[in-house]
């Protein structure tokens, strides 16, 4: 039995192999024309795939791991003698993205080409024309390679059982970024559902390198028996290739305090570009992208070719963007996180990380796009935009040099997802309830599911819940005489299609540029515009557009246009070439800080040997902290308490990540309020977080009615959680994110789209109905799970509470310290801001670090000083 107890976690050994697979002829013959030799790996898999062992191979970027997975499949076709129209769907490759899929597409179709093999292979994506998604249906190609909510749409059909009738193989690459996720939640229930059509169903992992390989094994295989033992697939593990070589951007001009856009260094990212064949630029979040990209044309004098690509650019402009890297005619790329994870173009040999990576195994993911060989090392150039993130960039080098993954976190499968894998499955036709619990219960993140949570699952998808029955339109399934249930109309199958899948983004508005009508120039701003039909630059976020008054300006697609006006769902903007704009704020793409960085940068702080490798303005502005106050150490946490312009601060620095230090200011706010120090507002990053308010705390804390041990105790998770979360409008936001998965609300219906404010007024009044009349309902359930392992990361914050038992060192000053500048800087900051808002943020930050060191910092020509002076020079904060 392929199999091991929970109890013992080990994997069971796989068969002995006979020796080592041998490749046929043409396959053979091809890597010979190419100068290659297959690896080990390779070859391990194709014999795998002669056992019928499902596997996972684990393989650092450029090991060839996509075509590991697919040689098994093209061997077992190459010699298939049934013609292509009789063999039938035999291979499913699930990718992540679009855009991997594509760039897979184009990869596949050379050798298959070169080896004269006939191969069907076709992709399968949101931006497949329905046309050609309807052929597919009838006439499948024997390879195809889409995402993880398009398998979950194509199950929902009722021809499901035909067009995987013939399924052999299914390839899931990029494993370790899906498992861990609700898109891996909705994936594990399809290919439970794909294994009752395809029970001889092998399945491929492809994952970078990873932490805890095990954590991913069983999401390859049926759990046979749930409650006894945890099935595990085969590993194969591939060599490690050439270390890559990482440098860290060091100039003499002055670090930001804060922020996140690294202009400073715009002019050193563009010299990189002009010494490189092909750069990758990398950002985390599409403002910064955006915002990053116009920096780079503003300065572009050699008129090089720069594009930009992220998600919520119009689908013509990504696929052209990709096209013309593939094609070599691009010297660089501002991309976020769409294009991290597996693309091949050899001809990158440089990779810029602007911002720290908020984790290891995510630097290494985007550096492994350089020079995408196993071979030869990556290079990569890491642009830290702020002094905390000097001390990051720091620590992810390190951990990159010591070969340290982030883990993936085995998690249980979400209720939102399992609702609306029901639908789904309902949309395909009647079903029993004991079978599809057996079914669920064999994929590995819905394992542990209990039958008792499963019903109550079903009873919400086929009445909406106690509090609900009554109305029809939650009413979606019907039992039947023979017991199964049936969807109670066909409607809600063109409802689920219209609404499957678990990314939940900010509502977006259609940006579409529009031209002067017979050459006329528009009206002023505010008055009715002739706006006539142009192309579709993208979508930005509804909330941002709101704000928007006819006139103003904004970059969008890398270039500044003008905001002429807005009907329905869609806003209009003409070009505004010169000006100063505004940036859009994009809700998604945004990292905490992991948790193996913040342990380093912990240790790094608290080491002082260690600070001579950093930069000088980071290292003077650390000794600063050493002298006036002190430093968090290894596994302690610094608490400093001290007045500001008529209010009193409490700073602490965890190092927990921006997520659960939000939680953790929600919380201390409720208990100081309750203590009576009448705080009036917290802000909080990645590194620490800042409370403030009218008592003095100092003063409280030194005469004892004030216990900080008893301020950050442990049980601050019950009762004041619970508090907190019964009135605060997260807890809202989360129900909406979840009723929308579920399905209970639709955001799309035929011919018509609600908006994000008709979306927040259906959940929240649903929400407050469930709140009073059915407190218990699995939806809330749902969502409370969601916002503990999300939004609030509870579980993180539980640990840093654990950690700080006994361990907080409280030093009282009588004015601002050098470390908590940053932090304080956050105070007041806008997502949407003007372009020099980083100048703005500099003129604080000089105010701030000078009021730390109570230094003049004249230079004798009326300018300002862009860093602190020498230690010698400064007189420290008074500790009281």
């Amino acid at each position: 039995m392929r199999g091991v107890t929970e109890k013992t976690k080990k994997r069971a050994p796989a068969p002995a192999n006979k020796g080592p697979a041998e490749l046929p002829k043409p396959f053979a013959d091809w890597f010979a024309r190419r100068g290659w030799a297959p690896r080990a790996h390779q070859l391990a898999l194709v014999e795998k795939s002669r056992t019928r062992r499902s596997t996972l191979l684990v393989a650092p970027t450029g090991a060839g791991k996509t075509l590991a997975g697919f040689l098994p499949t093209l061997i077992a076709l190459s010699g298939d003698k049934r013609p292509k129209s009789a063999s039938g769907l035999r291979t499913l490759y699930i990718s992540p993205l679009k855009a991997l899929a594509e760039d897979i597409s184009r990869n596949l179709v050379t050798p298959v080409s070169e080896m004269g093999l006939k191969i069907s292979i076709e992709t399968r994506t949101g931006d497949t024309s329905v046309a050609r998604r309807s052929r597919q249906r009838v006439k499948p190609p024997q390879i195809l390679l889409t995402t993880p909510e398009q398998v979950a749409l194509m199950l929902s059909g009722s021809d499901a059982g035909y067009v995987f009738g013939d399924l052999d193989t299914i390839i899931l690459d990029e494993l370790h970024a899906l498992a861990p996720s609700k898109r891996g939640d909705l994936l594990s229930l399809g290919l439970a559902r794909l294994r009752t059509f395809a029970p001889d169903l092998m399945s491929l992992g492809l994952s970078a390198t990873v932490a805890r390989p095990s954590e991913l094994l069983s999401y390859l295989v049926p759990q046979s028996a749930p409650d006894l033992m945890r099935v595990m697939g085969d590993l194969v593990v591939a060599p490690g290739g050439a270390d890559p070589e990482i440098d860290i951007l060091e100039i003499e001009a002055p670090l930001p305090w804060s922020g996140h856009s690294a202009r400073y260094a715009i002019h050193d990212i563009y010299r990189a570009i002009e010494t490189h064949k092909t750069t990758l630029v990398f950002v985390n979040t599409r403002m910064q992208a955006e915002l990053v990209f116009q920096e780079l044309w503003r300065i572009n004098e050699a008129a090089l070719p720069i594009a930009l690509h992220h998600g919520s650019l119009d689908k013509t402009r990504r696929l052209k963007v990709e096209a013309a890297m593939a094609e070599g005619k691009l010297r660089a790329v501002v991309a976020t996180s769409t294009l991290d994870l597996g693309i091949d173009w050899g001809d990158v040999d440089l990779v810029v990380n602007v911002g720290a990576p908020k984790g290891a195994s995510r630097l290494m993911q985007r550096i492994g796009r350089a020079n995408h060989r196993l071979d030869e090392p990556s290079t990569a150039l890491l642009v830290p935009a702020n002094r905390f993130e000097v001390l990051e960039c720091r620590a992810a080098l390190e951990a990159a040099k010591a070969g340290e993954q982030d883990a993936v976190t085995f998690r249980s499968g979400a209720l939102d997802v399992l609702a609306q894998h029901v639908l789904g499955m309902a949309c395909h036709g009647p079903f029993s309830p004991d079978a599809l619990f057996e079914e669920v219960r064999s994929a590995s993140p819905y394992s542990s599911l209990t039958r008792t949570r499963f019903d109550r699952v079903v009873e919400f998808v086929a009445t909406g819940g106690y509090a609900l029955k009554s109305y029809e339109r939650f009413a979606k399934l019907r039992p039947t005489d023979d017991g199964r249930l049936r969807l109670a109309h066909p409607l809600f199958i063109r409802q689920y299609r219209m609404n499957a899948g678990t990314i939940v983004e900010a509502p977006m508005i259609k940006v579409r540029l529009v031209g002067q009508r017979r050459g006329k120039k528009l009206g002023k701003p505010g008055a009715p515009r002739p706006l006539m039909g142009g192309k579709v630059l993208g979508e930005v976020e509804e909330s941002f557009i709101e704000q928007l008054s006819p006139g103003q300006t904004f970059v969008f697609g890398g270039e500044i246009v003008r905001f002429e006006g807005m009907e329905e769902t869609e806003a209009y903007v003409t070009r505004a070439p010169g000006v100063d704009a505004m940036i859009p704020s994009y809700a998604g793409g945004k990292f905490p800080l992991s948790t193996h960085l913040a342990k380093r940068v912990r240790a790094m702080l608290a080491d002082r040997s260690r600070w001579r490798d950093l930069p000088t303005p980071v290292a003077e502005w650390l000794g600063l902290q050493f002298d006036y106050s002190q430093l968090p150490g290894a596994d302690d946490v610094l608490v400093e308490t001290f007045p500001r312009r008529s209010r009193h601060f409490l700073v602490a620095y965890p190092f927990e990540g921006r997520l659960a230090h939000q939680t953790l200011g929600m919380l201390l706010t409720r208990r100081l309020e309750r203590e009576g120090t009448r705080p009036l507002g917290f802000v909080a990053n990645d590194y620490g977080l800042a409370v403030w308010g009218l008592g003095d705390l100092s003063e409280r804390i030194a005469n004892g009615s004030l216990d900080l041990a008893q301020l950050f105790a442990e049980d601050m998770l019950g009762d004041d959680l619970e508090a907190w979360l019964a009135e605060s409008s997260l807890m809202r936001r989360t129900f909406r994110t979840a009723a929308v998965i579920a399905g209970l609300i639709e955001r799309r219906h035929p011919g018509r789209e609600k908006s994000g404010r008709q979306v927040t007024v259906s959940t929240d009044l649903v929400y407050n109905v469930l709140r009073r009349h059915d407190p218990g309902h699995i939806l809330l359930e749902a969502a409370w799970e969601d916002a503990a392992t999300g939004l609030l990361d509870i579980a993180r914050l539980g640990q840093f509470l654990a950690r700080a038992r006994g361990r907080i060192r409280h030093q009282a000053l009588d004015r601002v310290s050098p470390l908590a500048v940053p932090i304080l800087l956050e105070i007041g900051v806008e997502p949407v801001g003007q372009l020099a808002r980083e100048d703005l943020l500099r003129e604080a930050a000089e105010d701030l670090i000078a009021e730390a060191t109570r230094t003049v910092e004249g230079n004798g020509d009326g300018r300002e000083k862009h860093d602190t002076v020498a230690r010698t020079e400064a007189r420290a904060p008074r500790r009281r």
